[in-house]
Protein backbone atom coordinates (compact mmCIF):
# COMPACT_ATOMS: atom_id res chain seq x y z
CA UNK A 1 0.00 0.00 0.00
CA UNK A 2 2.99 3.05 0.67
CA UNK A 3 4.33 2.03 -2.29
CA UNK A 4 1.10 2.81 -4.42
CA UNK A 5 0.50 5.76 -2.01
CA UNK A 6 3.92 7.24 -3.14
CA UNK A 7 3.22 6.71 -6.89
CA UNK A 8 -0.13 8.51 -6.29
CA UNK A 9 1.73 11.22 -4.42
CA UNK A 10 3.98 12.02 -7.63
CA UNK A 11 0.77 11.85 -9.94
CA UNK A 12 -0.87 14.79 -8.19
CA UNK A 13 2.54 16.73 -8.87
CA UNK A 14 2.06 15.64 -12.21
CA UNK A 15 -1.75 16.68 -12.53
CA UNK A 16 -1.55 20.20 -11.37
CA UNK A 17 1.52 20.68 -14.05
CA UNK A 18 -0.69 19.33 -16.73
CA UNK A 19 -3.50 21.35 -15.22
CA UNK A 20 -1.23 24.60 -15.72
CA UNK A 21 -0.33 23.12 -19.14
CA UNK A 22 -3.98 22.82 -20.53
CA UNK A 23 -4.36 26.52 -19.99
CA UNK A 24 -1.31 27.21 -21.76
CA UNK A 25 -2.06 29.06 -25.32
CA UNK A 26 1.57 28.11 -26.82
CA UNK A 27 0.16 24.18 -25.61
CA UNK A 28 -3.49 25.08 -26.91
CA UNK A 29 -2.52 25.99 -30.12
CA UNK A 30 -0.42 22.94 -30.73
CA UNK A 31 -3.35 19.95 -31.26
CA UNK A 32 -1.06 17.13 -31.29
CA UNK A 33 0.31 18.30 -27.80
CA UNK A 34 -2.83 19.55 -26.20
CA UNK A 35 -4.14 16.26 -27.42
CA UNK A 36 -2.00 13.88 -25.48
CA UNK A 37 -1.48 16.05 -22.60
CA UNK A 38 -5.13 16.00 -22.07
CA UNK A 39 -5.38 11.99 -21.96
CA UNK A 40 -2.89 12.13 -19.61
CA UNK A 41 -4.47 14.27 -17.67
CA UNK A 42 -7.99 12.18 -17.93
CA UNK A 43 -6.35 9.06 -17.12
CA UNK A 44 -4.38 10.79 -14.14
CA UNK A 45 -7.97 12.29 -13.06
CA UNK A 46 -9.60 8.63 -13.10
CA UNK A 47 -6.73 7.14 -11.22
CA UNK A 48 -6.95 9.95 -8.22
CA UNK A 49 -10.75 9.61 -8.46
CA UNK A 50 -10.33 5.94 -7.40
CA UNK A 51 -7.70 6.84 -4.77
CA UNK A 52 -10.51 9.42 -3.01
CA UNK A 53 -12.88 6.45 -3.43
CA UNK A 54 -10.49 4.21 -1.70
CA UNK A 55 -9.28 6.73 1.02
CA UNK A 56 -12.88 7.35 2.15
CA UNK A 57 -13.78 3.64 2.54
CA UNK A 58 -10.17 3.54 4.56
CA UNK A 59 -11.68 5.84 6.97
CA UNK A 60 -15.15 4.71 7.66
CA UNK A 61 -13.72 1.73 8.17
CA UNK A 62 -10.89 2.78 11.03
CA UNK A 63 -13.89 5.27 12.25
CA UNK A 64 -16.27 2.34 12.50
CA UNK A 65 -13.65 -0.32 14.14
CA UNK A 66 -12.74 2.44 16.78
CA UNK A 67 -16.23 2.95 17.59
CA UNK A 68 -16.53 -0.79 18.10
CA UNK A 69 -14.02 -0.38 21.36
CA UNK A 70 -16.47 1.78 22.69
CA UNK A 71 -19.88 -0.19 21.45
CA UNK A 72 -21.88 -2.45 23.72
CA UNK A 73 -25.32 -2.96 22.53
CA UNK A 74 -25.21 -5.71 20.76
CA UNK A 75 -27.78 -4.90 18.27
CA UNK A 76 -25.66 -1.82 17.02
CA UNK A 77 -22.41 -4.53 17.16
CA UNK A 78 -23.92 -6.66 14.66
CA UNK A 79 -24.52 -3.37 12.10
CA UNK A 80 -21.48 -1.95 12.69
CA UNK A 81 -19.91 -5.07 11.56
CA UNK A 82 -22.18 -5.98 8.83
CA UNK A 83 -20.86 -2.38 7.61
CA UNK A 84 -17.42 -3.71 7.96
CA UNK A 85 -17.81 -6.08 6.06
CA UNK A 86 -18.85 -3.85 3.52
CA UNK A 87 -16.55 -1.63 3.65
CA UNK A 88 -13.78 -4.60 3.82
CA UNK A 89 -15.07 -5.59 0.25
CA UNK A 90 -14.89 -1.89 -1.09
CA UNK A 91 -11.48 -1.12 0.00
CA UNK A 92 -10.33 -4.39 -1.81
CA UNK A 93 -12.30 -3.47 -5.00
CA UNK A 94 -10.47 -0.25 -5.03
CA UNK A 95 -7.34 -1.48 -4.21
CA UNK A 96 -7.43 -3.63 -6.43
CA UNK A 97 -8.78 -1.08 -9.06
CA UNK A 98 -5.99 1.29 -8.14
CA UNK A 99 -2.68 -1.57 -8.47
CA UNK A 100 -4.39 -2.07 -12.21
CA UNK A 101 -4.90 1.28 -13.24
CA UNK A 102 -1.23 2.26 -12.17
CA UNK A 103 0.20 -0.66 -14.17
CA UNK A 104 2.66 1.45 -16.86
CA UNK A 105 0.91 1.42 -19.99
CA UNK A 106 2.30 0.31 -23.78
CA UNK A 107 2.01 3.31 -25.64
CA UNK A 108 1.95 1.10 -28.24
CA UNK A 109 -1.11 0.12 -27.89
CA UNK A 110 -3.40 2.06 -29.29
CA UNK A 111 -1.90 1.75 -32.72
CA UNK A 112 -2.46 -0.37 -35.84
CA UNK A 113 -0.89 -3.86 -35.89
CA UNK A 114 0.41 -5.29 -38.89
CA UNK A 115 0.37 -9.34 -38.85
CA UNK A 116 2.30 -11.14 -40.29
CA UNK A 117 1.79 -15.22 -40.62
CA UNK A 118 4.54 -17.69 -42.11
CA UNK A 119 4.06 -21.67 -42.36
CA UNK A 120 7.27 -23.19 -40.48
CA UNK A 121 7.72 -26.94 -40.33
CA UNK A 122 5.16 -29.18 -42.19
CA UNK A 123 5.24 -28.45 -45.93
CA UNK A 124 1.93 -27.97 -47.79
CA UNK A 125 0.21 -28.82 -44.78
CA UNK A 126 2.04 -25.77 -42.74
CA UNK A 127 0.39 -23.49 -45.70
CA UNK A 128 -2.79 -24.47 -45.08
CA UNK A 129 -2.54 -24.00 -41.61
CA UNK A 130 -1.11 -20.80 -42.02
CA UNK A 131 -4.34 -19.90 -44.16
CA UNK A 132 -6.41 -21.65 -41.17
CA UNK A 133 -4.88 -19.08 -39.05
CA UNK A 134 -5.33 -16.35 -41.24
CA UNK A 135 -9.44 -16.89 -41.63
CA UNK A 136 -9.59 -16.88 -37.93
CA UNK A 137 -7.90 -13.84 -37.59
CA UNK A 138 -9.64 -11.95 -40.28
CA UNK A 139 -13.44 -13.04 -39.15
CA UNK A 140 -12.28 -11.64 -35.25
CA UNK A 141 -11.33 -8.63 -36.92
CA UNK A 142 -14.08 -8.27 -38.56
CA UNK A 143 -16.37 -8.83 -35.91
CA UNK A 144 -14.35 -6.15 -33.79
CA UNK A 145 -15.52 -3.54 -37.25
CA UNK A 146 -12.35 -3.18 -37.82
CA UNK A 147 -10.62 -3.29 -41.57
CA UNK A 148 -7.80 -5.54 -42.60
CA UNK A 149 -4.89 -4.26 -45.69
CA UNK A 150 -2.84 -6.95 -47.03
CA UNK A 151 0.52 -5.93 -47.68
CA UNK A 152 2.01 -8.66 -48.85
CA UNK A 153 0.92 -12.83 -49.71
CA UNK A 154 2.39 -16.00 -51.00
CA UNK A 155 -0.56 -18.32 -51.74
CA UNK A 156 0.25 -22.15 -52.79
CA UNK A 157 -1.71 -23.79 -55.32
CA UNK A 158 -3.57 -25.78 -53.17
CA UNK A 159 -4.69 -22.63 -51.46
CA UNK A 160 -2.29 -22.21 -48.30
CA UNK A 161 -0.02 -19.52 -47.56
CA UNK A 162 3.36 -19.74 -47.93
CA UNK A 163 3.18 -16.14 -45.43
CA UNK A 164 1.23 -13.16 -45.37
CA UNK A 165 1.24 -9.63 -44.36
CA UNK A 166 -1.57 -7.25 -43.04
CA UNK A 167 -2.35 -3.75 -41.67
CA UNK A 168 -5.04 -4.18 -38.95
CA UNK A 169 -6.91 -1.03 -38.60
CA UNK A 170 -8.98 -0.36 -35.71
CA UNK A 171 -8.73 1.08 -32.57
CA UNK A 172 -6.26 -0.14 -29.54
CA UNK A 173 -5.87 -2.93 -32.39
CA UNK A 174 -2.35 -4.12 -31.69
CA UNK A 175 -2.92 -3.83 -27.36
CA UNK A 176 -5.49 -6.14 -28.06
CA UNK A 177 -3.67 -8.83 -30.49
CA UNK A 178 -0.10 -8.62 -29.29
CA UNK A 179 0.11 -11.54 -27.40
CA UNK A 180 -0.84 -13.79 -30.81
CA UNK A 181 2.87 -13.51 -31.66
CA UNK A 182 4.51 -16.90 -31.72
CA UNK A 183 4.68 -20.43 -32.55
CA UNK A 184 1.18 -21.99 -33.39
CA UNK A 185 1.22 -25.81 -33.55
CA UNK A 186 -1.31 -27.74 -34.92
CA UNK A 187 -2.08 -31.60 -34.86
CA UNK A 188 -4.77 -32.73 -37.53
CA UNK A 189 -4.98 -35.38 -40.30
CA UNK A 190 -4.28 -33.20 -43.15
CA UNK A 191 -6.00 -33.18 -46.53
CA UNK A 192 -3.10 -34.05 -48.45
CA UNK A 193 -2.89 -37.67 -46.54
CA UNK A 194 -4.79 -40.88 -47.80
CA UNK A 195 -3.71 -43.30 -44.56
CA UNK A 196 -5.58 -40.75 -42.18
CA UNK A 197 -2.49 -40.45 -40.01
CA UNK A 198 -2.53 -37.49 -37.38
CA UNK A 199 0.55 -34.91 -38.41
CA UNK A 200 2.14 -31.88 -36.54
CA UNK A 201 2.33 -28.43 -38.09
CA UNK A 202 3.56 -25.15 -37.86
CA UNK A 203 2.91 -21.85 -39.00
CA UNK A 204 4.79 -18.58 -36.97
CA UNK A 205 2.37 -15.54 -36.37
CA UNK A 206 4.16 -11.40 -35.46
CA UNK A 207 1.98 -8.71 -34.02
CA UNK A 208 3.94 -5.60 -34.99
CA UNK A 209 2.91 -1.92 -33.45
CA UNK A 210 2.59 -0.16 -36.89
CA UNK A 211 5.32 2.92 -36.78
CA UNK A 212 4.50 6.56 -38.40
CA UNK A 213 6.87 8.20 -39.76
CA UNK A 214 7.49 10.24 -36.70
CA UNK A 215 7.75 7.21 -34.90
CA UNK A 216 10.76 6.14 -36.57
CA UNK A 217 13.56 7.91 -39.39
CA UNK A 218 14.57 5.90 -41.83
CA UNK A 219 17.65 7.07 -43.85
CA UNK A 220 16.99 6.48 -47.72
CA UNK A 221 21.39 6.17 -47.72
CA UNK A 222 20.46 3.06 -45.55
CA UNK A 223 17.95 1.41 -48.22
CA UNK A 224 18.41 -0.73 -51.45
CA UNK A 225 15.56 -0.80 -53.49
CA UNK A 226 15.16 -3.30 -55.97
CA UNK A 227 11.83 -3.92 -58.14
CA UNK A 228 10.74 -7.39 -60.30
CA UNK A 229 7.50 -9.10 -61.75
CA UNK A 230 5.29 -10.08 -59.09
CA UNK A 231 4.20 -13.94 -58.81
CA UNK A 232 1.31 -16.20 -58.18
CA UNK A 233 1.65 -19.89 -56.50
CA UNK A 234 4.34 -21.80 -58.32
CA UNK A 235 6.27 -18.56 -59.47
CA UNK A 236 3.84 -17.89 -62.08
CA UNK A 237 3.92 -14.00 -63.39
CA UNK A 238 0.37 -12.18 -62.44
CA UNK A 239 1.68 -8.78 -63.70
CA UNK A 240 3.96 -8.13 -66.74
CA UNK A 241 5.16 -4.70 -65.06
CA UNK A 242 7.90 -4.92 -62.41
CA UNK A 243 5.34 -3.31 -59.66
CA UNK A 244 6.58 -5.77 -57.04
CA UNK A 245 8.95 -4.37 -54.16
CA UNK A 246 12.07 -5.94 -52.36
CA UNK A 247 13.99 -3.10 -49.35
CA UNK A 248 16.21 -3.92 -48.07
CA UNK A 249 17.77 -2.26 -44.83
CA UNK A 250 21.53 -2.77 -44.76
CA UNK A 251 22.46 -1.67 -41.48
CA UNK A 252 19.96 -4.62 -40.04
CA UNK A 253 19.72 -7.05 -42.98
CA UNK A 254 16.12 -6.44 -42.63
CA UNK A 255 14.04 -7.40 -45.74
CA UNK A 256 10.25 -5.94 -46.93
CA UNK A 257 8.51 -7.41 -49.97
CA UNK A 258 5.36 -6.37 -51.37
CA UNK A 259 3.52 -7.27 -54.32
CA UNK A 260 -0.17 -7.34 -53.88
CA UNK A 261 -0.87 -4.28 -55.65
CA UNK A 262 -0.46 -3.45 -59.08
CA UNK A 263 1.13 0.36 -58.41
CA UNK A 264 5.31 -0.02 -57.87
CA UNK A 265 4.44 3.44 -55.99
CA UNK A 266 1.97 1.39 -53.91
CA UNK A 267 3.66 -1.51 -52.93
CA UNK A 268 6.62 0.68 -51.88
CA UNK A 269 4.49 2.47 -49.77
CA UNK A 270 2.82 -0.36 -48.18
CA UNK A 271 6.62 -2.05 -48.08
CA UNK A 272 7.79 0.99 -46.04
CA UNK A 273 5.16 0.78 -43.42
CA UNK A 274 6.13 -2.46 -42.50
CA UNK A 275 9.97 -2.12 -42.56
CA UNK A 276 9.46 0.83 -40.02
CA UNK A 277 7.17 -1.34 -37.53
CA UNK A 278 9.92 -3.64 -38.05
CA UNK A 279 12.38 -1.48 -37.30
CA UNK A 280 10.04 -0.11 -34.16
CA UNK A 281 9.92 -3.20 -32.81
CA UNK A 282 13.84 -4.06 -32.92
CA UNK A 283 14.58 -0.57 -30.74
CA UNK A 284 11.44 -1.27 -28.66
CA UNK A 285 13.12 -4.93 -27.74
CA UNK A 286 16.12 -3.01 -27.02
CA UNK A 287 14.69 -0.21 -24.76
CA UNK A 288 12.53 -1.95 -22.70
CA UNK A 289 14.23 -5.54 -21.28
CA UNK A 290 9.89 -6.51 -20.12
CA UNK A 291 8.84 -6.76 -23.13
CA UNK A 292 12.08 -8.20 -24.72
CA UNK A 293 11.30 -11.17 -21.53
CA UNK A 294 7.63 -11.31 -22.90
CA UNK A 295 8.77 -11.65 -26.94
CA UNK A 296 11.59 -13.83 -25.94
CA UNK A 297 9.95 -17.20 -28.11
CA UNK A 298 7.74 -15.54 -29.91
CA UNK A 299 9.52 -15.44 -33.39
CA UNK A 300 10.85 -18.47 -34.89
CA UNK A 301 11.39 -20.82 -37.63
CA UNK A 302 8.15 -22.56 -37.18
CA UNK A 303 9.55 -24.87 -35.75
CA UNK A 304 7.37 -27.40 -33.60
CA UNK A 305 8.97 -27.37 -30.38
CA UNK A 306 9.18 -23.97 -30.26
CA UNK A 307 5.06 -23.40 -29.70
CA UNK A 308 2.91 -21.27 -27.66
CA UNK A 309 -0.62 -22.59 -28.68
CA UNK A 310 -1.54 -25.98 -29.89
CA UNK A 311 -5.00 -26.43 -31.77
CA UNK A 312 -5.88 -30.20 -31.93
CA UNK A 313 -8.25 -31.04 -34.48
CA UNK A 314 -9.12 -34.98 -33.06
CA UNK A 315 -10.59 -33.74 -29.77
CA UNK A 316 -11.54 -30.22 -31.05
CA UNK A 317 -8.74 -29.01 -28.59
CA UNK A 318 -6.79 -25.55 -27.97
CA UNK A 319 -4.62 -25.04 -25.34
CA UNK A 320 -2.38 -22.09 -25.01
CA UNK A 321 0.63 -22.88 -23.17
CA UNK A 322 1.58 -19.89 -21.83
CA UNK A 323 -1.65 -19.56 -19.23
CA UNK A 324 -2.30 -23.68 -19.50
CA UNK A 325 -5.37 -22.16 -20.73
CA UNK A 326 -7.52 -24.76 -22.84
CA UNK A 327 -11.06 -24.63 -24.31
CA UNK A 328 -13.14 -27.96 -26.13
CA UNK A 329 -14.67 -25.16 -28.80
CA UNK A 330 -11.87 -25.64 -31.75
CA UNK A 331 -14.77 -25.35 -34.58
CA UNK A 332 -15.98 -22.40 -33.11
CA UNK A 333 -12.79 -20.46 -32.15
CA UNK A 334 -11.07 -21.48 -35.86
CA UNK A 335 -14.14 -19.01 -37.03
CA UNK A 336 -12.92 -16.09 -35.01
CA UNK A 337 -14.30 -16.77 -31.98
CA UNK A 338 -10.88 -15.72 -29.87
CA UNK A 339 -11.87 -13.12 -27.56
CA UNK A 340 -12.18 -15.43 -24.52
CA UNK A 341 -8.60 -16.34 -25.05
CA UNK A 342 -7.08 -13.03 -25.47
CA UNK A 343 -8.91 -11.90 -22.50
CA UNK A 344 -7.30 -14.48 -20.47
CA UNK A 345 -4.26 -13.89 -22.08
CA UNK A 346 -4.37 -10.09 -20.75
CA UNK A 347 -5.64 -10.76 -17.02
CA UNK A 348 -2.35 -13.41 -16.97
CA UNK A 349 0.13 -10.59 -18.10
CA UNK A 350 -2.02 -7.84 -15.33
CA UNK A 351 -1.38 -9.81 -12.67
CA UNK A 352 2.55 -10.79 -13.71
CA UNK A 353 2.77 -7.33 -13.13
CA UNK A 354 1.06 -6.47 -9.77
CA UNK A 355 2.68 -9.77 -8.67
CA UNK A 356 5.82 -7.76 -9.68
CA UNK A 357 5.12 -4.46 -8.12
Amino acid sequence: MTNLLNKVTELRQEYSELEKQLSDPDIINQLDRYRDISSRYKEISEILQCTEELNQNIEALEENKESLKHEEEKELVLLINEENANLESKVDKYSQRLKTMLIPKDKNDTKKAIMEIRAGAGGEEAALFASDLYRMYTHFIENKGWKIDIMNSNPTGMGGLKEISFEVIGNNAYGTLKFESGVHRVQRVPETESSGRIHTSAASVVVLPEAEEIDFDIDENDLKVDVYRSSGPGGQSVNTTDSAVRITHIPTGTVVTCQDEKSQLKNKHKAMKVLRSRLLDIEIQKQQQSIARQRRAMVGSGDRSAKIRTYNYPQSRITDHRINFTSHNLESFMDGNIDELIDALHIAMQEEMLNNE
